[in-house]
């Protein structure tokens, strides 16, 4: 019998790569808090797991089937970035409101963390499996 490792992980394992896309998007946005007419960017971290769910190992709408094709510029690395609306914009047009940018990246980094514990306890109990345990 052959064993599927993207099967028994689930969507862990992407969802990991997908946090940690997430997590240097939300960092470029406070590194620049200070850059005038700089647009603070996120990924839809719930609408990109669901098309990630629906159109596994990148079958989706948009995929590169060669080494030439040009991604949209809203999408990097396969995931659609988007630009933040903020509440209150500044004067010199800069998007990035340092309260919200350090709530979403602490957020992202707790469900990381969750992910990582989750893989990890899928492979001690893989591990266990293949002891004999």
């Amino acid at each position: 019998m052959q064993f599927n490792f993207e099967k028994y992980l689930g969507l862990h394992a992407p969802a990991l790569n997908l946090q940690s896309r997430r997590a240097q998007v939300l960092a470029a946005n406070v590194a620049n808090v200070d850059t005038p007419k700089f647009k603070a960017r996120d990924i839809d971290f719930k609408a990109t797991l669901e098309q990630m769910a629906k159109y596994p190992k990148g079958r989706g709408p948009l995929r590169e089937t060669s080494a030439r094709h040009i991604q949209p510029p809203q999408f990097t690395n396969g995931y659609e970035v988007l630009y933040r609306q903020p509440r209150q914009p500044s004067i010199d047009g800069n998007t990035v409101e340092s309260e919200t940018e350090m709530a979403a990246f602490m957020e992202n980094s707790m469900r990381y963390m969750a992910s990582l514990r989750f893989l990890s306890g899928k492979f001690s109990g893989l591990k266990l499996a293949l002891k004999g345990q």
